[in-house]
């Protein structure tokens, strides 16, 4: 069945490449081609982290804010003094303390995710706001922007991370105890506690996980734009939970793919691309994500029914 919804998405993806070709005279080009890709590769990172964490059970609804946290951070003029290694380390280092601060409150604190991480979403975006004082900060570091800018065979460095952390991902979900763990608990997670599997520890490694993506993309994101910012991730939270009820995970946990997670990264930055060289409104572009978002929803529950009966 997720072979049959990948290739299924791969289909719309195709279908919508043909419509943007057809409305759109700038669509099929190799620029634009690379243009979608790199706005693909920051959610798309963000979207692995989320996928790990859904098929594990949970939700993270933090991941937006935990972005434009580590982006300020990283930003500083303290920071900065440190070079492109301090930057990328406090990046990654922001993302995976605020991950496990998400991890330890919910699978020992007994707090719910959808909770804790809208409190963290608060929390995590009021202290990017402070430590800015809500103010754009300008990265001074020339080799750290050109992480954005930089291309091997005329594809952007960005791409390339995107693709390394999906076929580690895939590797880490598909090929190892921890993705089969992963998998197990988020099905059931009485029976994996009963099966012998710590899985209170699982979680918080989970968010840990989701928190190091975010710290990738806020590197990414703040190459992109040359600057830190707390308002930087909006809405990212939704973006990845939409990829990832697109490419077939329920949000229930216990059942996913990482590639169609990706899918639905590309099939709706792909739609977003559309409306732009359209100049169509972005109000638009909300009421077709939300309508694709509830046909996503409503296929998982009809073919969940299917296997039931």
């Amino acid at each position: 069945m997720g072979r049959v919804r990948n290739l299924g998405l791969f289909v719309v993806l195709v279908l919508l490449c043909v419509i943007g070709a057809l409305t759109s005279g700038n669509f099929a080009t190799r620029q634009n081609a690379l243009v979608i890709l790199s706005s693909a590769a920051v959610i798309g990172v963000i979207t692995i982290g989320q996928t790990f964490v859904i098929i594990g059970g949970g939700i993270d609804l933090s991941v937006g804010a935990i972005v434009a946290l580590a982006s300020v951070w990283c930003t500083t003029v303290a920071t900065q003094s440190y070079g492109l290694g301090g930057m990328i380390f406090c990046a990654l280092a922001v993302g995976a303390v605020v991950g496990l601060v998400n991890g330890l409150v919910i699978a020992y604190g007994n707090i719910v995710a959808f909770i804790t991480t809208i409190a963290m979403m608060a929390s995590a975006r009021g202290l990017a706001e402070r430590i800015s004082d809500r103010q754009s900060q300008v990265v001074t570091v020339e080799s750290f922007n050109s992480i954005a800018s930089t291309k091997f065979l005329g594809v952007p460095l960005l791409v390339y991370i995107l693709a390394v952390a999906v076929i580690l991902g895939w590797v880490l979900l598909n090929r190892t105890t921890f993705g089969r763990r992963t998998f197990a608990i988020g099905g059931n997670q009485e029976a994996a506690r009963l099966a012998g599997l710590d899985v209170r520890r699982h979680t918080v490694v989970l968010y840990v996980l989701s928190g190091l993506c975010c710290g990738i993309a806020a590197i990414m994101l703040t190459a992109r734009t040359t600057s830190g910012a707390s308002n930087l991730g909006d809405l990212y939270e939704l973006d990845s939970i939409a990829a990832v009820i697109i490419g077939g995970t329920l949000l229930t946990g216990g059942r996913g793919s990482l590639v169609g997670s990706i899918l639905g990264v590309l099939v709706f930055t792909t739609i977003t691309n559309i409306f732009v060289l359209n100049n169509l409104t972005t109000d638009i572009q909300q009421i077709a994500k939300g309508l694709i978002i509830v046909a996503a929803v409503l296929i998982q529950r009809r073919g969940r029914g299917t296997v039931t009966s």
